[in-house]
């Protein structure tokens, strides 16, 4: 049998670690038998969970290094630190070829433990711009559902968890065994890593008292209308290029990507709370035609706006398909 341990770390998100004990445990060989013996292992034998109850835990940190497969959940804010134990195990694992991965913000444990130096990794949206920032090394990819580098695997959210899970197990067994293991946690075998996260993108952070911030509250003002970076130049009282050259120094980016940003932000909050057409809502975020919403917001989004308003607008979904369209 292939030995999955979860190591289970003070503050642990309990769906984090339920999440592939239920996947794993569920999956079955055609002939009934269980491919994967799933155990919790822990530093100390009583672990406090996030949500203040405790868990009891038979198995040590020797149990890391019985493992084929060490899955790591993620950990609450203000967690205790990492203890040189734990860290000491799982680069001792990695370094046997023991495969590693991590759940949602569990990324940050195999980052402190530089398992992901090098590496593309991946976490929930929200702590990608932590992630990247406290740890240079690690090539963070803030919009997929998780990433497979081999040994070493990271996934965003607690739901992709089941997405990473379901492909560990087709990798091992196969698409028919990871297909009735979809089946038994009711989720489909067809997501991929490279699919984006809904996400709910931020503008880059301009400082306080910024000469910006009359204008970004000018352009979020017309974003129906056309923007131009002459416009927004003038408005500055800048040249285009020191206006260009300013902007990016404040915000990281340059004008058209926050302004293509910012029209996004727009759409997808008319998709969340309105119940107007693809067409009309393409016209309020200052998009030259539906066409061109559509493509942006898929590459930005990384899904249709039919299937944005489907998943954060149920009351419209039931109606919406013959007239959003894709």
């Amino acid at each position: 049998m292939h030995s999955v341990a979860i190591l289970v770390l003070d503050g642990v998100v309990p769906f984090d670690m339920a999440a592939p004990m239920q996947v794993f445990d569920w999956t079955r060989l055609p002939d009934g038998r269980h491919p994967y013996r799933v155990r919790l292992c822990a530093e100390r034998p009583e672990v406090l969970a996030d949500g203040g109850f405790g868990l009891r835990v038979d198995r040590g940190l020797q149990a890391l290094a019985d493992a084929d497969t060490i899955i790591v959940p993620g950990r609450a804010e203000g967690a205790p630190p990492l203890s040189p134990a734990v860290l000491a195990a799982l680069r001792e694992a990695a370094g046997a070829g023991t495969r590693i991965a991590s759940v949602c913000v569990g990324a940050f444990v195999l980052a402190e433990a530089g398992l992901l130096d090098g590496l593309r990794a991946t976490t929930h949206w929200v702590a990608a711009g932590q992630l990247a920032r406290a740890f240079p090394d690690v090539d963070v990819q803030p919009d997929v559902l998780y990433v497979d580098n081999g040994q070493i695997l990271t996934s965003a959210g607690a739901a992709a968890a089941l997405d990473m899970c379901l492909h560990m197990i087709r990798r091992d067994l196969g698409s028919a065994v990871a297909a009735n293991a979809a089946r038994m946690s009711v989720m489909p075998l067809e997501r991929e890593g490279g699919q984006a996260q809904f996400i709910v993108h931020e503008h880059p952070p301009v400082p306080r008292g910024s000469d910006l911030e009359p204008l970004l509250d000018w352009v979020e003002d017309n974003l129906a209308h056309e923007v131009t970076l002459g416009a927004m130049a003038a408005r500055a009282g800048m040249s285009e290029r020191t206006f260009s050259r300013r902007f990016r120094e404040q915000t990281g980016t340059t004008p058209l990507q926050w302004l293509l940003r910012a029209r996004v932000r727009r759409a997808q909050y008319l998709l969340e709370n309105s119940d107007h057409t693809v067409e009309r809502i393409a016209q309020q975020a200052g998009f030259g035609s539906p066409t061109a919403f559509r493509e942006r917001f898929r590459k930005v989004v990384g899904t249709t706006p039919y299937a944005y308003r489907s998943t954060f607008n149920g009351r419209r979904a039931a109606t919406a398909g013959e007239r959003v369209g894709g």
